[in-house]
């Protein structure tokens, strides 16, 4: 399995970019999928993750500027960043849950980065202020 994620890129503040991840090796049919940053520093935190049954979750500093996504069709998973800031500054990556309804990992424990089983290289994203 391989996950590539692209879409990174410098933007000004309030503005927006689409983080995309396409997953290569596995089937998107049960799965969690989490979106997490790295900023220079700074520990890993999570940003977003979704599990095959749609179910979300947002860290509360992304929460209403953020939306993930997944097209199961084109085994992408998408990271929609509107109303940037600085502090969104990081490298960004994706990580994958292969089976998720056979995990033990709640959708809560994979957003912090536990039970992922595959983790792409990252995505660069720098905001100027």
């Amino acid at each position: 399995v391989q996950l590539q994620a692209s879409g990174g890129g410098l933007v000004q503040t309030g503005g927006s970019l689409r983080l995309s991840c396409t997953a290569s090796g596995f089937t998107f049919d049960d799965y969690a999928i989490g979106w997490f940053r790295q900023a220079p520093g700074k520990e890993r935190e999570g940003v977003s993750c979704i599990n095959s049954n749609g179910k979300t979750i947002y860290s509360d500093s992304v929460k209403g500027r953020f939306a993930i996504s997944v097209d199961n069709a084109k085994n992408t998973a998408y990271l929609e960043m509107d109303n940037l800031d600085p502090e969104d500054t990081a490298n960004y990556y994706c990580a994958v849950n292969t089976h998720y309804s056979g995990s033990h990992y709640s959708l809560r424990e994979l957003f912090r980065g536990y039970g992922m089983d595959y983790w792409g290289r990252g995505t660069l994203v720098t905001v100027s202020s």
